[in-house]
C-alpha cells in the first residue's frame, strides 16, 4: 500500500466520518415515490453530490431549491441508523487541529446535526452545499476547503467514499483514498489508495504540519 504526505486532510462526512447512507436511501426514495420517479435512477447518483443537482437531473420540471428545502427537513428529523463510523473518532483525533476539515455535499445544519450525533468533534473548517457554486465532481469544494485551511492543494490527502468526490479532489491536484462504505472497491478504482475500514489509516506527525500518512 502507498505512504502519503501532506500538510492537511480533507474528509467527506456521508459514508466516511458518518455511517448514514441508510437514512440518505431512504429519504431519497421517499421523495422518488412522491414526486413518480423511478427510485433506481435517484438512487444511481445521489450519494456525493449535491442534492440540488440531483433534483435538476432527474426532475428538470421541477423547482430544484425548492425541493431539496422539503428534502432536508425531513433528511434532519431522520436520526434513526446514524451512528459513527468505525475508527473515525480515533483518526481525526490523530490529526492535529487546523489540519482536517469537512467537505461535504450536504447542507450545513445536516452535516452538523450528524458529526454531533456521530460524537464527532465539529471542525473549525467545513465545506457545505451553501459555500460552493459548483458541487462535486468540480474541484471547488475541496479547493475551498484547502484554501481555508490555508494549505496548498498539492499538500493535501482527501478520504472519500464516492467516485463524484474522487474526481472533484483530483481535478483540485489532490490525492485520495477512498473507503468501500457506500460503493464496491471497482467503482472506486480511481483513487490512489482504496480502503475497507478507516483504523487501516494511521496518521503520524513528522514535523510542524507534515504528516505521514501509511495504510495497515
Amino acid at each position: 500500500m502507498p505512504t502519503f504526505r501532506c500538510a492537511a486532510v480533507l474528509f467527506d462526512v456521508d459514508g466516511v466520518l458518518v455511517d448514514s447512507t441508510g437514512s440518505v436511501g431512504r429519504q431519497w426514495r421517499i421523495w422518488a415515490a412522491l414526486r413518480g420517479i423511478d427510485e433506481e435512477k435517484v438512487i444511481a447518483i445521489a450519494h456525493g453530490v449535491r442534492a440540488v443537482e440531483v433534483v435538476r437531473t432527474v426532475a428538470p420540471h421541477l423547482d430544484a431549491e425548492a425541493e431539496v428545502r422539503e428534502l432536508e427537513k425531513r433528511e434532519t428529523g431522520d436520526r434513526d441508523a446514524i451512528a459513527v463510523m468505525p475508527g473515525a473518532i480515533d483518526l481525526v483525533r490523530s490529526i492535529p487541529e487546523g489540519q482536517w476539515c469537512v467537505v461535504t455535499s450536504g447542507s450545513r445544519e445536516i452535516a452538523t446535526e450528524r458529526l454531533r450525533l456521530a460524537g464527532i468533534p465539529i471542525p473549525k473548517v467545513m465545506i457545505t452545499a451553501e459555500d460552493v457554486i459548483h458541487g462535486k465532481p468540480h474541484p471547488e469544494p475541496y479547493l475551498k476547503g484547502a484554501d481555508l485551511l490555508g494549505v496548498d492543494p498539492k499538500e493535501c490527502l482527501v478520504i472519500e467514499d464516492a467516485p463524484a468526490g474522487i474526481r472533484s479532489s483530483h481535478a483540485g491536484g489532490m490525492k485520495v483514498i477512498a473507503l468501500t462504505s457506500t460503493y464496491a472497491a471497482a467503482a472506486l478504482a480511481e483513487a490512489d489508495a482504496v480502503v475497507a475500514k478507516l483504523s487501516q489509516i494511521h496518521v503520524t506527525l513528522t514535523g510542524t504540519r507534515n504528516l505521514l500518512i501509511n495504510i495497515l
